[in-house]
């Protein structure tokens, strides 16, 4: 994946519209790029990539304050793709209005609703009505085009400067030390010899110490676990898919050896990715 930052004969999807953080995160993993489709969900990104509209999507998936976006990695299972790249951006969110609006003009905030989780320790004393829209740029996109100084967003500084709008306070969000990871998707697995991360997900039998054993697998075999997340089977009540990153590189035959004997003892498993990891 390192050669494709500088390859712009492709298209790259991404979710948001530009000046959103997606946008940020895929001009800083592929470069200054024009050649892009923006879109206004996520599965909008997983379907463009499916039809062959684009050869990349960039999508978020986890976020340090407020945890893992659950719709995405439903996602990934669904569509059968793969993350072939990372990229973790620091998240600042600013509260914009129109040019002249004071915070007493305020009455309705819009804004994604990671934005309003990630803010919300500055919004629970205000009185005013959040409007979940979109995405952080979309709504800064609309509240330029509203004409209403009792309408606001929650959104980055480039969205003000994209939209020509004020930052009325900076940095609402509680955790400064706020950060998205988000995750380049591709239609084909692809193996570098710097790839250092692995993601897969797999079920289990529902039995007692299951878990427990699969996970003695990753000690065993020196794979340092980095995040764990389970997600429900819709068909099988209290059942559950776990989603695992862990560092290796699937070139290495040791690596590769103790995937398979995970692999063997799960009812369903698959390979999410082999990449280079980018967290902060």
């Amino acid at each position: 994946m390192e050669s494709l930052k500088h390859d712009k004969s492709y298209k790259i999807g991404f979710y948001g519209e530009k000046a959103s953080f997606t946008h940020q995160a895929l001009q800083e993993y592929f470069g200054d790029t024009e050649n892009v489709l923006s879109c206004s969900k996520f599965k909008d990104v997983f379907d463009a990539l499916e039809s062959g509209n684009i050869k990349y999507g960039v999508v978020p998936i986890e976020n340090s304050s407020t945890g893992g976006i659950t719709d995405v990695y439903d996602l990934f299972r669904d569509y059968g793709f793969y993350i072939v790249g990372e990229k973790c951006i620091h998240v600042s969110h600013d509260l914009l209005g129109l040019r002249g609006t004071k915070l007493d003009d305020i009455t309705e905030v819009y804004s994604h609703n990671q934005a309003f989780l990630q803010s919300r320790k500055y919004l629970e004393n205000k009185n005013w009505k959040l409007i979940p829209y979109f995405s952080t740029a979309k709504s800064a996109k609309y509240i330029s085009e509203s004409g209403c100084k009792n309408k606001a967003c929650i959104a980055s500084r480039k969205a003000a400067e994209l939209y020509n709008l004020d930052v009325i306070e900076k940095n609402i969000n509680y955790n400064k030390n706020n950060y998205t990871r988000f995750v380049i998707v591709g239609r084909e697995v692809e193996l570098n010899s710097y790839s250092d991360k692995i993601s897969v997900v797999f079920t289990l039998e529902h039995k007692v110490g299951t878990l427990c054993n699969i996970l003695g697998y990753f000690r065993d075999n020196n794979l340092n676990m980095t995040k764990i997340e389970s997600r429900p089977k819709i068909d099988t009540p209290w059942e559950y898919f776990f989603y695992i990153d862990f560092y290796g590189n699937l070139l290495n035959r040791e690596v590769k050896d103790a995937v398979k004997q995970i692999r063997s003892k799960c009812k369903y498993f698959k390979l999410l990715g082999n990449y280079k990891t980018d967290l902060k």
